[in-house]
């Protein structure tokens, strides 16, 4: 077969292939050519997601009508002015963006270079239809109309208007974060989606862009090393999301996604979060051009670097240092009920000595005292009486440990495999006496995946139920967020979560899962949006509904650090035997540990 030069309207069709795969990487090369070009505003308007429109504006330097004709040619580019491809200090560089994207789609380009006129030129499909004067500010504007309208191989693979919008506008998100001196505004169909993002500091500017509290709940990251310098905004450990959608990263002010950076973050945050969360951080790191190789893949979002492990290592010594400065901050208050548990033990009178909390008064006999049966605050079951000291003292009396009376005799551990609670360590882990040794149980683990059985079991039964709301609770999260809670609120009613929109950036939640109880309806929504983003599309219905309701349970369960009584860890212990699968959480990790009688023998020399 005879080798032979493809046409060029066929040549600019394979280039949009590597350059335009959807409307978001179309508006992200416009979106650079205005930054390249010095803006100082951009004005961001989009129709069905991208799909019937999207206009670009910027306030930059322009082009005279001799430059905007190169600029629809391939490979011609004024961002590279000499040979030198290592060393490219703009956000593009190629010159294939404008004429990939003419070839596929209807190309309006206007531009005006002060002092001059303006210019226009517009290509359908990589066919020349206008070209003439035109009336406009100094600066350019890029209009792209009906894509891959006649190349219907590409256009049926595009996703819905909603999810194309979402993708634009994380585009303009990253793109925003890595110019905060840039003024940003965007609207989708009509209606202004960032309101005119003023030029600001860059934590600000992140904090606008992702939640509003991480400027509340982060730290910053200031770091140089060998002329890379390492900046952003790192959100602490218990400030975490469900996925990790919320990390960005940007190298020499150009936004990327790099499994090096992202493993470099996740070792940074190791030991400090649980496996399932996901820390929210914006890194933008400096390196010298000659270091890191830009020109990897096509659209310019992955880099290599020439000595990865300096590159590691900086991104996780700069966040650690960070987050060790940070010291026990953390990004959420305890709740009311754990705050109400530090309460001050009542000092002896020192005239009448008056008895501590825990002790029969001085009128009172220690046979009209109940008996105690269990510890529920560090101790263990069977507290002996004391007697009183009833000296005057000028010390505050020793820390006791507080006594449940018991009303009734402990049930017989031989009745049970996991024992009968004797006392609950740290506020987090129940221990149990069982007949042949000493079962510790995690009393969150534990309590997840039973909620999650229970759920499971009413799915099963057709519908679980709610529990409404005495004043609905408004949460505020990002469009996309609030679009995908909207289009599955009806399976989100099945498990018990009544949802309603409530303008484009809210949602409104009238009723929760009875089997939550009186949980945190925020946190829940927010994390329900994060696992829809990341699981929606390759999941089946059930398997939508399965995960959601472990993220519901996840919510619903018992936290450490809340105070169980005797009769709530008995309660606890009784049902996990019944439960199936309760010996791993939702997680994966063993809800329970078990240590023999005779390994505790051996731990005291006895074997």
């Amino acid at each position: 077969m005879s080798i032979r030069r493809l046409p060029e309207h066929l040549v600019n069709r394979i280039a949009a292939g590597e350059v335009v795969e959807r409307p978001a990487s179309a508006l992200k090369e416009l979106v650079e050519n205005a930054i390249d070009a010095g803006a100082e505003r951009i004005t961001i308007r989009l129709n069905d997601g991208g799909i019937g429109r999207i206009e670009v504006i910027d306030d930059g330097c322009g082009m005279a009508p001799t430059d905007m004709a190169l600029a629809l040619e391939r490979h011609a580019t004024s961002k590279l002015p000499t040979d030198d491809i290592d060393h490219v200090a703009t956000m593009g560089f190629r010159g294939e963006a404008l004429p990939s994207i003419a070839s596929v789609a209807r190309l309006t380009l206007e531009s005006r270079v002060r002092g001059a006129d303006g210019w226009s030129r517009v290509i359908d499909n990589g066919a020349i239809v206008g070209d003439g004067p035109a009336a406009l500010p100094p600066g350019t504007r890029v209009l792209v109309e009906a894509l891959f309208e006649r190349v219907p191989a590409r256009r049926k693979f595009l996703r819905s208007g909603r999810s194309e919008y979402a993708a634009c506008l994380d585009v303009v998100r990253r793109l925003a974060m890595a110019r905060p001196e840039i003024v940003f505004t965007m609207e989708h169909d009509g209606r202004r989606v960032l309101a005119a993002l003023q030029a600001e500091d860059r934590p600000a500017r992140v904090a606008a862009l992702t939640d509003r509290a991480l400027k509340d709940n982060s730290v910053a990251i200031d770091l140089e090393r060998e002329g890379f310098v390492l900046g952003g905004v790192a959100g602490l450990p218990t400030f975490h999301r469900g996925v990790a959608d919320h990390q960005y990263l940007f190298v020499n002010g150009r936004p990327v996604k790099d499994r090096l950076l992202i493993g470099a973050i996740r070792g940074a945050y190791a030991e400090m979060m649980p496996r399932d969360r996901h820390a929210v951080v914006a890194l933008f790191l400096d390196v010298p051009s000659d270091q890191v190789d830009v020109n990897v893949h096509p659209a310019k979002t992955e880099v290599r670097f020439r000595d990865p492990a300096l590159v590691r290592g900086l991104i996780v010594s700069g966040l650690r240092r960070a987050l060790d400065a940070a010291g026990h901050r953390v990004a959420h208050r305890a709740p009311a009920e754990a705050l109400a548990m530090f309460t001050a033990e009542p000092a002896v009178d020192r005239l009448h000595g008056d008895s501590w909390r825990g002790f029969p008064p001085a009128n009172r006999s220690l046979n009209e005292t109940p008996a105690f049966a269990g510890v529920t605050d560090g101790g263990v079951g069977g507290v002996h009486h004391a007697f009183h000291d009833r000296r005057p003292t000028f010390f505050a009396p020793p820390p006791q440990a507080r006594g449940e009376p018991a009303w009734a005799p402990p049930p017989e551990t031989g009745a049970h495999p996991l024992g009968v609670a004797r006392g609950q360590v740290a506020k987090t882990y129940i221990v149990a006496e069982a007949e042949d040794g000493l079962v510790i149980v995690d009393q969150h683990a534990a309590h997840e995946r039973l909620v999650l059985e229970r759920m499971r079991a009413a799915l099963a039964g057709g519908r679980v139920a709610a529990q409404a709301l005495l004043i609905p609770e408004v949460v505020e999260m990002e469009e996309p967020a609030c679009d995908r809670l909207d289009a599955r609120h009806e399976e989100l009613a099945e498990l018990g979560l009544e949802l309603e929109r409530f303008g484009p950036r809210a949602m409104l939640v009238r009723a929760t899962p009875a089997l939550l109880g009186d949980g945190d309806p925020s946190g829940l929504v927010r994390d329900l949006a994060d696992e829809l983003a990341a699981f929606d599309e390759a999941l089946s219905l059930r398997e939508r509904l399965d995960a959601v309701a472990g993220t519901m349970a996840c919510h619903g369960s018992v936290r450490a650090g809340r105070v169980l009584s005797v009769a709530e860890m008995n309660a606890l212990l009784r049902e996990m035997e019944a439960t199936p699968r309760s010996g791993q959480c939702n997680h994966g990790r063993p809800t329970w540990v078990k240590l023999a009688l005779s390994d505790v023998e051996k731990l005291f020399g006895r074997r």
